[in-house]
């Protein structure tokens, strides 16, 4: 039933997202208006089913309110009810800004997605890592930007350091705008070196990410039998969760896991 209930939930979300999306187009929403009305209220009911029986379930209610998935659960299902409360003409563009909060329901996702933790904890393990990457890439942005400015000047585009940061940083991510450019050759050929190097940067953060994603993998791998699934099976007897997806009794009390569904050999 949990596992069914996952299954719902992540069709329901993917489902509310792309209304919020063609609500957006006016030529959809003006003739389908009632229709994606009623579907977005079936979908907020049942959300709001589910915020309130997480906070009557879970052992510690308030954690979970202030948590992030707390959080991210009530800003989903709040901006619905507060535009049918504030439905005046005055609050029209407010509610309408508000509404959007919807969209953070694809942040839901995260929760059900096996995976999506594995990633986490790898973006937790290399923050220190890439957090003086990223300042690394900002002393070079404000060098580069710097220089650029002593060698463009005022008269081609680069008005203050700032703006030449600006540029840089720019150059730096492959991006490119094009509102400003160096025209003296030295200054073209500073832009050409940061044009490589945004090239390397670029690469950086992901050999940093993917690299500790890997060494996450190769620990699984290496506790094998000793490491436990975090999966939805729940022991009927005690309640015990967090079992092996392979497993046949429960690690707390000993009761077998879902007798009807064990063939015995």
């Amino acid at each position: 039933m949990g596992k069914l209930f996952d299954v719902v939930l992540l069709f329901l979300i993917l489902l509310s997202i792309v209304l919020v999306m063609l609500e957006s187009v006016r030529e959809i929403d003006a003739k389908y208006h009632e229709i994606l009305y009623i579907g977005e209220w079936i979908i907020t009911i049942f959300f709001t089913i589910e915020y309130v029986a997480r906070i009557i379930t879970v052992k510690k209610p308030r954690a979970y309110i202030f948590s992030f998935y707390g959080i991210i659960d009530f800003l989903s299902t709040i901006p619905l009810y507060l535009s049918f409360l504030f439905a005046g003409s005055s609050f029209l563009l407010s509610v309408r800004a508000l509404r959007l909060l919807r969209v953070f329901r694809i942040l839901k996702l995260a929760r059900y997605i096996g995976e999506a933790t594995k990633l986490r904890k790898a973006l937790i393990s290399s923050r220190a890592k890439i957090l003086v990457f990223l300042f690394a890439v900002l002393v070079i942005a404000v060098i580069a930007g710097t220089l650029m400015y002593i060698i463009e000047g005022p008269e081609n585009g680069f008005k203050s350091i700032p703006i030449s940061v600006y540029w840089c940083i720019v150059t730096l991510t492959t991006v490119g705008f094009g509102d400003i450019a160096p025209v003296t050759p030295l200054g073209q050929l500073l832009a050409t070196v940061i044009m490589i190097l945004g090239y390397g940067i670029i690469a950086v953060p992901t050999g940093i990410v993917s690299a500790e994603y890997t060494k996450k993998m190769d620990q699984q791998d290496v506790l094998g039998e000793n490491y436990i699934h975090v999966n939805t099976q729940a022991c009927l007897h005690c309640g015990a969760q967090k079992h092996r997806d392979d497993a046949k009794y429960c690690h707390k009390c000993g009761e077998e896991l879902n007798p009807k569904n064990h063939i015995e050999t």
